[in-house]
């Protein structure tokens, strides 16, 4: 069964590789802000953070997944999308992109908390079949350890790790000892909820093992 990422996010690629599953990585077509604006214009509204995470989680699978309809007709499996969003004290904090906003950002996060809100579709692509899709939004509460310093935080920014992620923040890199607790699946702070990503496959008729890479009889073999 092939897979396919719908994200060129190393800690996504990182973290299916990791849970066995090693997919091809596509870069949705996607313009975010354009298409978050034209449904809150079209319905009068700002969306909430999951419906926002949901929403580009869908149009980025989607997308791929009908390019790959057109480009590769043989394609039988599924594709992966996802979107995250960090949400602190009434504010949503997506990537910081300069220096000065991730620092003062972790100056207002110390000792508090916030909910990274992270949005999944899986659609199943097979040839000559309507394409089926399932989706959903897991949620993590996300809390920072309250002595971190300023120097530490400066040292921390100055990696410019913090800088392309939403929330100026990693858990599964140098930002991981910052982090006190999550409450939630954790792998939703990486980038993407391993249970929900299962969920949702088996919702379009997969089974979440038939993802897994065919190496594991031969690393059980080396083993022996």
């Amino acid at each position: 069964m092939r897979v396919c990422l719908a994200s060129t996010s190393p800690a996504r690629l990182m973290l299916l590789r990791q849970a066995g599953v090693d997919p091809l990585t596509v870069a949705p077509d996607v313009d975010e802000d354009e298409v978050v604006a034209a449904v809150e214009a079209g319905e009068g509204r700002t969306l909430r953070p999951d419906e926002h995470v949901l929403l580009l989680a869908r149009r980025k699978a989607a997308d791929v997944a009908a390019r790959l309809a057109d480009d590769d007709p043989g394609f039988d499996g599924v594709v992966i999308g996802g979107d995250s969003m960090f949400a602190f004290e009434g504010a949503i904090l997506g990537k910081p992109y300069t220096p000065e906003v991730a620092s003062a950002r972790w100056r207002a996060m110390r000792g508090r908390s916030g909910v990274l809100h992270s949005g999944h579709a899986v659609v199943r692509v097979s040839p000559g079949e309507a394409a089926r899709e399932a989706h959903a939004v897991a949620e993590a509460s996300v809390f920072f350890t309250a002595d971190m310093t300023d120097a530490e935080i400066d040292a921390y920014v100055a990696t410019g790790e913090p800088l392309q992620v939403a929330g100026a923040f990693t858990i599964d890199s140098l930002g991981g000892p910052f982090i006190e607790r999550v409450e939630g699946d954790p792998s939703t702070v990486v980038g993407m909820s391993l249970s929900a990503l299962r969920r949702l496959v088996r919702e379009v008729g997969v089974d979440w093992t038939a993802l897994w890479r065919s190496d594991a009889e031969g690393s059980a073999s080396a083993s022996a």
